[in-house]
């Protein structure tokens, strides 16, 4: 444009801004985005209960594609604004940066102070009914992508179902208080690549809520399929240690809990240490998950260390090794950290990261001053966390040993590929990737049906170690471990460095049966426990290989499943022939080509990890010592599971 003028800037007002570059807002317009409209609104509803004025949250799943959020706090002020002479809930879902959080008196602790929660909701909504129920009378207002539909009603609350308004009247309250407030909206599907709320993905974050907060209780239903889950935790943050690591054996019986403040921080923790090798840490900050941890975190850590050091020190329970480390100290740790900061300082709009440095010292020093105290009252527990991290110290010396050994052995960081690894061509790791097939037969036909030029194939001889139940030493004495690592490129663990990374596509091929699902399984589990970056950066994937092959005449369909199968036999009538794919051997090269490997036709499944704490508490059940969570787990599930060649 050879005329560049002040004519041609374009100036976005109100919620238009939101409405056009809504990723900014809300991280995506997938079903990622989409749930996080639904948390902006429940968030509202949690600082209304942290404050306390709200015992209740109701959340409803409508057959209509709407959702709804009940809560029985105060409910938002119908009050005109004395400078905008408007109503405050209007005002609240139609102006950036308005609320009551940008002070503390109304709340002391919220979500975050952004101020374009509730606006967002009501900016990416085709529609959103806003209610608000204040003694006998109930205030609403319909919006419509953000835009008041005319001015704010009310009924009485005795009256509101014969309205002859059918926004209001088709409204459906839970709670029997006589305040509270409503949202329930429509998603715009001129945003949203899909509307399709998921209930397992918020039951998991409504779970976490509850146990975050054991004041409230949330109700979650889903009107589609008759389906209801009521979270309240009275136990709180000892309930959700004792919840996240429910398949491990606890050494001491009962969690070790802590809430006090400094500075105007809250801080609060329960932990309790098991038999295994892994930690299981999670982290939030005003009940927002921080899954890449943050100042708080740092602080909380450096505390425990510190606390158990010195008391193995005074108590010289030190012996045989030179030092515990904070890893050792932290093996086997199932902690659950909640920090409250009236001015929390987040890492983007995603809130994934404290930046607070005030935070560290506040946490670390309230930290360490308690696990002192407590380990002197309670020197049995002491004695066993004490053993706990000696020995976790010895391993760590042996090891290390081993590491050097398979670095020597294998070069990790550099040459000695694998011999069983059929390498691409292209030294490119953004165009290339690495299919990890079990069994050479499988192997050999991945080889023969791959291209050369960006595919490597590493086929595994039978099921590698389960990692959740073994030390580092027997992991990497492993040889199918260490081809792995080997052949990724990045070591593992605190060594773990992704800018090596060979491949960006790591692509799981397992047969689709039983024994595929447990190996592909135990592959996840070793991903997740020595390289989890690797799925955190979306590098992780799953191949579909199809069930069948139905053939009528010329004609071929490759089927992904039983339904799907039944569906093509029926259209295609009698003399279709179906052929059943018991494992990946069975097909020849050029079937496995087009139907797995071929980028243009195959089916994969990206790995991601929506909820740190629910992924934890899976692996601990599916892979850990106890056995009768794991059996509790597939009695509860097996339902879901259908046509399954035993």
């Amino acid at each position: 444009m050879e005329n560049y003028d002040a004519s041609q800037i374009t100036v976005l007002e109100g919620l238009k801004a939101v409405r056009k570059v809504p990723g900014m807002y809300i991280g995506s317009t997938d079903e990622r985005g989409l749930h996080h409209l639904v948390y902006e609104v429940v968030d509202n509803s949690i600082d209304e209960s942290v404050a306390g004025y709200c015992s209740n949250i109701w959340i409803s799943i409508n057959k209509d594609g709407s959702l709804s959020v009940e809560d029985d706090g105060r409910g938002i002020p119908v009050d005109n604004h004395p400078k905008y002479n408007r109503p405050g809930l209007e005002i609240v879902l139609t102006e950036l940066h308005s609320g009551a959080k940008f002070d503390k008196k109304v709340y002391k602790i919220t979500g975050g102070l952004h101020g374009v929660g509730v606006h967002v909701v009501n900016a990416l909504s085709s529609k959103l009914i806003a209610a608000v129920k204040k003694q006998d009378t109930l205030y609403y207002e319909v919006f419509r992508k953000g835009i008041p539909s005319g001015k704010m009603e009310k009924v009485k609350l005795e009256d509101y179902k014969t309205s002859k308004d059918p926004d209001v009247s088709g409204l459906v309250f839970h709670l029997a208080r006589d305040h509270g407030t409503l949202m329930k909206f429509y998603p715009d599907d001129e945003i949203f690549e899909t509307l399709d709320f998921s209930y397992d993905t918020l039951i998991q974050r409504m779970r976490d809520l509850a146990y975050l907060n054991p004041q409230v209780s949330i109700t979650i239903e889903d009107l589609r399929n008759a389906k209801k889950e009521v979270f309240h935790f009275a136990g709180g943050l000892s309930e959700f240690v004792k919840y996240l690591g429910e398949g491990h054996i606890s050494i001491h019986k009962e969690p070790i809990y802590f809430k006090d403040s400094a500075e105007d921080i809250v801080v609060e923790f329960a932990l309790q240490y098991n038999s295994s090798v892994t930690e299981i840490m999670q982290s939030y900050v005003n009940n927002i998950s921080t899954i890449e941890g943050g100042t708080h975190l740092t602080g909380f850590r450096a505390g425990l260390s510190r606390a158990v050091q010195d008391y193995a020190k005074n108590h010289n329970l030190i012996k045989g090794i030179e030092s515990i480390s904070g890893d050792d100290v932290r093996e086997g740790l199932v902690a659950v950290l909640h920090v409250k900061v009236y001015q929390p300082q987040f890492e983007g709009q995603t809130k994934s990261k404290l930046g607070n440095s005030e935070v560290k010292g506040v946490v670390q020093s309230l930290t360490d001053k308690f696990l002192r105290g407590y380990f002197e009252s309670y020197p049995n527990v002491a004695d066993q966390i004490i053993k706990r991290a000696v020995a976790a110290a010895a391993a760590r010396e042996a090891s290390r040993k081993a590491r050097e050994l398979v670095r020597r052995k294998s070069a990790l960081e550099g040459g000695g590929l694998p011999g069983k690894l059929a390498d691409c061509s292209s030294t490119d790791p953004e165009q290339s990737e690495i299919y990890i097939v079990e069994g050479d037969s499988a192997g050999g036909s991945a080889k023969q049906a791959r291209n050369r030029e960006f595919q490597a194939v590493l086929p595994l001889r039978g099921k590698i170690l389960n990692v959740e139940k073994t030390s580092d030493i027997k992991a990497l004495e492993n040889q199918e471990i260490r081809n792995l690592i080997t052949a990724m490129g990045t070591n593992i663990k605190d060594s773990l460095d992704i800018t090596k990374l060979r491949y960006h596509k790591i692509i799981i091929m397992t047969d689709a049966d039983v024994d595929g699902a447990h190996i592909r399984t135990l592959l996840l589990t070793f991903f997740y426990r020595y390289s989890r970056e690797l799925i955190t950066n979306g590098k992780i994937y799953f191949a579909q290989p199809p069930l069948f092959r139905i053939q009528k005449g010329d004609k071929v369909h490759y089927v992904y499943s039983e339904k799907e199968q039944e569906t093509i036999s029926k259209k295609l009538g009698n003399g279709a022939i179906i052929q059943r794919f018991k494992g990946l051997g069975e097909m020849n090269p050029s079937q496995l080509w087009e139907t797995t490997m071929k980028p243009e036709t195959r089916k994969l499944v990206q790995v991601s990890i929506e909820d740190a704490a629910s992924a934890d508490r899976l692996f601990s059940i599916l892979m850990g010592e106890k056995v009768e969570p794991r059996r509790r787990f597939i009695e509860e599930n097996a339902r879901y599971v259908k046509n399954i060649d035993l």
